[in-house]
């Protein structure tokens, strides 16, 4: 009999509810902070940036939150997506590996991020609000944005880091395709964007810049909100129903994981895989190991301070524990612009913390080289991101063989790079480097994380 190569679900089989993984932990994450008063911040705290559906998301202690109708409609462009067993990889590699990967290159946008930006629109616009704003590394972000608030005839202005969006021109068209307005960041448009530019004009920027201008232009104003594309519970949570329809999956192929893996930069892709297996993995069903592959440039999970911290630059966001570089760090313009983010998750940040997952940082050389490996064999160009846990997956892979041991691996490729080719081309041309962990810099941020926390 032939081996089976993809395992598709039935519309009817998609997942219906989100998973929170909150309560199911064996102690509460850190509350956020206001970030004035440094109390816990409530509901009230978060309404100038949120709708108060999305803020009681956040602060859930339900174990599942059903998916609205309208959202599995939209859903259904391009969920389930399908799973697929990995065999010309594994031969290449010449492992006893059984490796398989979610596949989220196949929405509209190109990635995982539509499965939150269409909830996250949806919501908006129930509660009367006709403009988002929000921030974008590599333009994954922003284009599922911009793509969910053209369905709900919303309008998007995106900042996007100055360092991709020079990078990736067209990122900028298909964004404009699905309607909405983006500038590179820092911006001349905002107060922050001005104060950095005259500081240093050829600023790269930040994900966290980036979000300190789109927050600046949404919380003055009533019709306006901001939407984040990771680090954030909510954001997490929608993304879950990657894990739920990845179990389906590997129950039809007859295989429980033994390795996860996936790339962390804010998160919501690693938790959005992770997630539900953990749940498992906290009942006694099966006993995966859990690894986080983040970019040595910026390695928050293993070499940041575990603290409160901002969530942006400037200082407006309220303040999270989690793991960070400090939040004026500005990393290396590596080519995985998402993973480009100074901090990590907070709820991933205490997963890490109680010793639920493990991680590593990989340079960017060796996962490109990965990436081609895999595109090669599989067919697929992955986006920069998704080449770092595909880095993860070779090393775990070659481990296998070495050890003459039959491994299942998971991983997710959480989008592909058709609009990243000009990474590639620095990549064949040996222009591409590997950047150092710039200790001292990095220590130099951290000694500006807010105190007495």
């Amino acid at each position: 009999m032939a081996a089976k190569t993809k395992y598709l679900l039935d519309e009817s089989e998609m997942p219906t509810q989100w998973y929170n993984i909150v309560p199911d932990l064996p102690s509460p994450p850190p509350p956020a902070l206001h970030p004035g008063t440094r109390e816990p911040a409530g509901p009230e705290d978060f309404a100038p940036l949120f709708p108060m559906a999305l803020i009681m998301q956040e602060v859930s202690q339900d174990p599942y939150i059903d998916i609205p109708e309208e959202v599995q409609e939209v859903y259904k462009l391009w969920r389930p997506s399908p799973l697929y067993r990995a065999h010309r990889l594994e031969k290449a590699l010449d492992t006893p590996a059984k490796i398989y990967y979610k596949y989220e290159g196949v929405s509209p946008a190109g990635s995982h991020k539509p499965n939150t930006s269409v909830p996250q629109a949806y919501y908006n616009k129930a509660e009367g609000i006709t403009k988002l704003t929000t921030e974008t590394g590599a333009g994954q972000w922003g284009t599922a944005l911009a793509f969910a608030c053209s369905l709900f005839d919303m309008e998007c202005e995106v900042w996007q880091v100055r360092a991709s969006y020079d990078q990736k021109p067209y990122r900028k068209a298909m964004i404009e395709t699905f309607g909405a307005t983006i500038h590179p960041s820092p911006s001349d448009l905002t107060e922050y964007g001005r104060k950095l530019l005259a500081e240093d004009p050829n600023n790269p920027g930040s994900l966290g810049i980036a979000i300190s201008e789109a927050v600046e232009m949404a919380a003055p104003y009533p019709e306006v909100r901001y939407a984040l594309g990771s680090v954030l519970n909510h954001v997490l949570m929608h993304q879950t129903i990657i894990g739920e329809e990845a179990i389906k999956q590997l129950e039809m192929a007859g295989d429980t994981p033994d390795v996860i893996i996936g790339c962390t930069g804010g998160g919501s892709n690693f938790a959005g895989l992770t997630f539900p297996f953990m749940r498992e993995k906290m009942a006694g069903n099966m006993n995966p190991t859990i690894r986080a592959v983040e970019p040595a440039a910026c390695p928050s999970l293993t070499k940041g301070a575990y603290a409160y911290d901002f969530g942006d630059s400037a200082g407006m966001t309220p303040l999270m524990k989690m793991h960070t570089l400090g939040h004026d760090f500005i990393p290396d313009d590596i080519h995985a612009g998402g993973l480009r983010y100074h901090g990590m998750s907070p709820l991933i940040s205490h997963i890490y913390e109680l010793g639920m997952m493990e991680a590593i940082s990989i340079n960017q050389t060796e996962c490109f080289e990965a990436g081609v490996m895999f595109a090669r064999n599989e067919g697929i160009v992955p986006a920069p991101e998704p080449t770092h846990a595909l880095a993860g997956t070779v090393r775990e892979a070659l481990d296998a063989k070495e050890a003459g041991e039959e491994r299942v691996i998971l991983t997710a490729l959480c989008g592909h790079g058709h609009l990243d080719l000009a990474a590639y081309d620095r990549y064949f041309s040996g222009e591409m480097v590997d950047y150092e962990y710039p200790e001292a810099k990095v220590q130099d941020a951290l000694s500006r994380l807010p105190q007495g926390l």
